[in-house]
């Protein structure tokens, strides 16, 4: 592990344990697409104990043509505008949300460098997050139910666009924590909008 790995991990880290801390407090579950990361999200997430009773899987699609097969983003955006870009990361997100069966869903698309890709610098990074804001019972998900988990009710979509400096390693370690940072995000947003909610829109 270089300096640089180690001085990045204690915020990815943080970021991680504070999602899936999240994310076991709503009794919901996770999926994760990735292209430039490499499963690296993934990895990161199943570091840590007790990650089994939020996270339900990953894809890595790093081949263009299969996050349109496998992931159903659309293969006109995709020839249009090639894979780094914002509305296909959202519907990375969205496509492994569904197909995982999981209430969020976080994709990752980019380019780690050393060279430009599609016309995209090094650096250029897109994150996304997809998930269910229907209200679900705290708790461990009932697994009879999980095929058909966060796959009804309203769906809340955000995605960022990053221009990260720095290597290869240090492109994709930001891409990791960025996406998991805006998971976390995502999930205080959407506990506080369930808390005002039950409490009548006080």
């Amino acid at each position: 592990m270089t300096a640089d790995t180690q001085r990045h991990s204690g915020p990815v880290r943080a970021e991680t344990e504070e999602a899936l801390r999240l994310l076991r407090a709503a009794g919901q579950t996770v999926a994760v697409a990735e292209s430039l990361t490499g499963g690296l999200v993934a990895a990161e997430i199943t570091a840590v104990s007790g990650a089994s009773r939020a996270f339900r899987g990953s894809v890595t699609a790093y081949a263009t043509e299969l996050k349109h097969r496998i992931l159903g983003v659309d293969a006109t955006l995709l020839d249009r505008n090639g894979a780094v870009d914002a509305r296909v990361a959202a519907q990375m997100a969205e496509g492994v949300r569904r197909l995982l069966g999981a209430d969020w869903g976080l994709a990752t698309t980019g380019v780690a460098g050393p060279e430009p890709q599609d016309g995209k610098a090094v650096g250029t990074v897109f994150v996304a997050v997809a998930g269910s804001v229907a209200a679900r019972r705290p708790g461990p998900p009932d697994s009879a139910d999980l095929p058909d988990e966060g796959l009804s009710g309203p769906v809340t979509e955000r995605t960022l666009a990053l221009r990260l400096n720095g290597d290869r390693a240090e492109i994709r370690t930001e891409s990791v924590r960025s996406v998991l940072a805006l998971l976390r995000e995502e999930l205080v947003r959407n506990a506080r909008a369930q808390d005002t909610e039950q409490n009548g829109g006080t």
